[in-house]
């Protein structure tokens, strides 16, 4: 009987220390992470810009997806729609106002499998100094051993955000579509 337990902690143990911890490839030389989004512009025509300082960390055992976990930092300051004066004014006290709110980013409360490497993330969402919960459905895009000596693992998915509710005025059209496109080094 004291071998059964034994045995039933020795298994329970390695569930638990197989989830890895992977270092989101999200600036730098590496960049193979994104935070892409789409806005109208005066309601008219789409315009597509992406933040190119992103960061943060995540945890993943593909057997057991509800233990996953995911930070993702994002500096505002480096919103880029390729048009500099555009993102000079993106990042005043108009829009993102960086020199007040430095700081963006996700952090998940909550991720559950939907089976074949989709999940439903959910999670806190901060903006322009407001942080609200959001949810949003993920596929796992890749994984394996890469040419570079590591192990990878991708993401991809998608979400509207309403900026008014992140005290940022956009007219006549508030929201934003994100596109997130993550992967992840495992350490």
């Amino acid at each position: 009987m004291k071998r059964l337990i034994f045995a039933g902690l020795l298994l329970g143990l390695a569930s638990v220390s197989s989830a890895a911890t992977y270092r989101i490839d999200g600036s730098g030389a590496g960049m193979h992470t994104a935070v892409n989004f789409r806005a109208l512009h005066l309601g008219i025509s789409p315009l597509w810009g992406r933040f190119n300082d992103i960061s943060g960390t995540f945890t993943y055992d593909a057997a057991n997806i509800g233990a996953s976990t995911i930070t993702v930092d994002i500096d505002p300051a480096s919103i880029d729609t390729n048009h500099a004066a555009r993102d000079e004014h993106l990042r005043s006290a108009d829009y993102l106002d960086v020199s007040k709110f430095p700081e963006a980013g996700f952090a998940s409360t909550h991720i559950m499998d939907m089976g074949d490497g989709k999940m439903h993330v959910m999670g806190n969402f901060t903006l322009h100094g407001v942080t609200r919960e959001i949810s949003f459905e993920a596929v796992r895009t890749g994984e394996g051993e890469t040419p570079f000596g590591d192990y990878r693992v991708g993401f991809e998915g998608e979400l509207t955000l309403d900026l008014s509710e992140y005290g940022i005025g956009l007219a006549p059209v508030a929201t934003i579509n994100l596109t997130l496109a993550i992967e992840g080094v495992r350490q």
